[in-house]
């Protein structure tokens, strides 16, 4: 499991940083906003560890910016501000917990776990619905239009791992990293050659594709207008 910590404090930064790998995560650290969503951004993580009063941009910022990118990271604010109004502020923009400092290590832990968890059972849906695109999990199945479409076992996983990111950009080297568990080679064509052979049985024949190329940045899968 992976984690960005968004903390500006080194000493509070290395703290965390040190529980959280004895805890069995590894963890990027960040020390200002703008560094903090650049990672978010270039980056896989399952839950982001964000304060709020940051350099360059504010926590809630970074957030916000999360959230329009269609992102459903979890996003775990840990801040000194503590009243009412900055919770409700951070939770409305699209965080999902909300921890004061000074806290207890182990409710960290806790909430980290939970809301981990809650995020992996989400991915464990057997059906995804996309538009006319209907990709059966379990059954590794995928019908577009009511029409079965036949993939290799790799362009299924490729496909998956769109789906799970609808409307958000992946870059090659995501794909590379979760698709294939390798690190992206740029001498290499392989994922635009698997996106290729992916696009020419999911989009051929249908009037609106769903796999779009985004210039300089990697592929996105959304929804057909």
């Amino acid at each position: 499991m992976r984690i960005l910590l968004v903390e500006d404090e080194e000493k509070i930064a290395a703290f965390i940083e040190r529980g959280l790998k004895a805890e069995g995560f590894a963890v990027d650290i960040a020390l200002d906003g703008e560094a903090g969503l650049k990672h978010a951004f270039m980056n896989e993580y399952d839950l982001i560890i964000l304060d709020v009063n940051l350099p360059k941009m504010s926590g809630y910022e970074v957030c916000k910016a999360i959230r329009e990118e269609n992102s459903r990271v979890p996003i775990l604010f840990l801040t000194g501000l503590g009243c009412v109004e900055e919770k409700v502020k951070g939770l409305t923009l699209g965080g999902d917990d909300y921890l004061t400092k000074p806290f207890h290590f182990d409710e960290l832990i806790a909430r980290i776990r939970a809301k981990i968890r809650s995020q992996e059972e989400q991915k464990k849906a057997t059906q995804i619905k996309i538009a006319d695109l209907l990709i059966e999990v379990d059954k590794h199945e995928v019908f577009r239009s009511g029409k079965r479409v036949d993939l290799s076992p790799q362009e299924f996983s490729l496909l998956y791992f769109l789906a799970m990111r609808k409307n958000q950009v992946v870059s090659r080297t995501r794909i590379m990293e979760h698709v294939w568990q390798k690190s992206f080679d740029t001498g290499t064509n392989v994922v635009d050659v698997h996106i290729n052979h992916l696009r020419s049985k999911i989009d051929k024949g249908f009037e609106h594709p769903m796999i779009h190329t985004i210039r300089g940045l990697g592929y996105m899968l959304k929804e057909a207008a």
